[in-house]
């Protein structure tokens, strides 16, 4: 299975220590130069940064043609690792994308990408038995307490899929 990851998933599991689940679900995923850098560059994320370097499932894998990345950046205003992201996921004919993002979402669900999003990940964990529904719910919590957005229609999706 070919997996992209855009940052804000990667961010958001970092943030809630749950990382592990990439692995478990998916095995290797794969980011653009764009994705990395966003991850890294910035001097107040070093533990986040360092994380991200020793993790061996994660891969950076650069995009083909840079030029695709920035037309797309231009014609949507998505920022660059999104648009990386996108056509990293497009050349290589990615089985998933992960992607938060409602206009990255929109713009690879119109290319037939199929997305997941942080949300969708820890559903798909708890399907395949890596989390429990507790787990789930203290990971939400996690997520909403370190400032991350939920929308609400996906949250009471969530919730409702748990068995208590």
């Amino acid at each position: 299975m070919i997996v992209v990851s855009d940052t804000t998933p990667l961010i958001s599991l970092l943030k809630i220590n749950r990382i592990d689940l990439l692995e478990k679900l998916f095995g290797d995923v794969l980011i653009p130069q764009a994705v990395f850098d966003e991850l890294t560059v910035d001097e107040r994320f070093r533990l986040e940064a360092d994380q991200i370097r020793q993790t061996k499932f994660i891969a950076v894998k650069p995009v083909n043609n840079p030029e695709s990345a920035s037309i797309l950046k231009r014609a949507t205003g998505l920022d660059q690792g999104e648009s990386e992201a996108i056509v990293l996921a497009d050349e290589l004919k990615a089985d998933l994308l992960l992607m938060d993002e409602a206009k990255g979402r929109n713009v690879s669900a119109q290319m037939g990408i199929r997305i997941m999003g942080t949300i969708g990940i820890l559903m798909a964990a708890y399907e395949e038995q890596e989390l429990t529904s507790d787990e789930v719910r203290e990971c939400v919590d996690g997520l909403q307490c370190a400032g991350r957005h939920i929308g609400q229609r996906h949250y009471q999706m969530l919730l409702s899929r748990l068995k208590n």
